[in-house]
């Protein structure tokens, strides 16, 4: 192993994930209804976590970036072995955690003054931040030196793209993402956002009337992007993510493989479903659900 990837834990990919991958992650902290905070992943399950929020409506959770003393944590057993290290960290425009892992870094050098690590803002954020971990992870495996990952990885994040859908406006009420005029009325009428990731930010992709319209609208909507700029799928890595509920996500899984298979393509390699975790899901609340694609190295 030519270098070791450590990972904020907004990359979704789940501990068990993260450990068959070779991959150190660090976790971000979430109290829900009261001061204690838990660290994902480790003191609290991502299910635990969407449990808790459904079984506590109206109470929103926090979240609380990890510290420099936690990603010291993380990088100074590699950097004691002499092996360099690439931190791939959550959109910088979202969190400080980019912060943390760098005065991190620049501490552990006055430790060990030859330590080579990397910190990459992905400029992402869970399913696509995840996918950029494991095309770092594949490079990683490949052979490739960190400079050398790192040349490979740098264009990857502008071609990343996601379409999602939730239930409960009251969450993105709450995270200043929607008025509370538009959160009422919508409620009222039933209506869901479709919501995108693209260019480093948030997109609104407009709205459906109820679950099932808003969820076929989000797979229309990612046809329609591999259909327009003429997306060859087996170039990209694609993955379906959720929050709670497993059975809900299975069937609009399946469906998004039937399109593919529809669109001619032979056997899409859809990869492991991500559970959503606390860094978007206290935005979202439990119901979150969507697909995204990111291109391959």
């Amino acid at each position: 192993m030519k270098f070791h990837i450590v990972s904020d834990s907004s990359c979704d990919l789940g501990r068990e994930r993260a450990e068959q991958l070779g991959i150190t992650m660090v976790s971000f902290y979430v109290a829900i209804g009261d001061e204690t905070y838990y660290r994902e992943e480790r003191d609290i399950s991502t299910r635990e976590f969407y449990r808790r929020m459904a079984d506590a409506p109206g109470v929103f959770p926090k979240t609380s970036m990890p510290t420099v003393e936690d990603y010291l944590e993380a990088f100074r057993p590699s950097a004691a072995q002499g092996v360099p290290i690439l931190c791939i960290c959550l959109n910088a425009a979202f969190s400080g955690s980019c912060q943390s892992a760098r005065n991190a870094a620049e501490e552990l050098r006055e430790e060990y003054p030859g330590a080579r690590i990397q910190v990459l803002d992905s400029t992402l954020a869970t399913v696509l931040q995840g996918l950029f971990v494991e095309e770092a992870a594949a490079l990683r495996d490949e052979g490739l030196t960190l400079e050398e990952a790192v040349e490979r990885l740098r264009p990857l994040p502008e071609t990343g793209r996601i379409f999602f859908t939730t239930s409960d406006l009251e969450y993105l009420r709450h995270g200043g993402r929607i008025g509370r005029a538009a959160a009422a009325t919508g409620t009222l009428l039933k209506v869901k956002p479709l919501i995108g990731y693209k260019d480093a930010g948030l997109i609104s992709d407009g709205i459906a009337q109820g679950r099932k319209k808003s969820l076929a609208k989000v797979r229309e909507l990612f046809l329609r992007h591999l259909k327009r700029e003429g997306i060859e799928v087996s170039r990209f890595r694609l993955a379906t993510g959720f929050g709670l509920d497993r059975e809900e996500h299975r069937a609009f899984s399946q469906a998004v493989y039937e399109d593919l298979l529809s669109l001619g393509f032979d056997r899409p390699d859809v990869k492991h479903p991500y559970q959503i975790g606390v860094t978007i899901g206290v935005h979202t609340g439990p119901t979150p659900i969507g697909v995204g694609l990111l291109r391959r190295a």
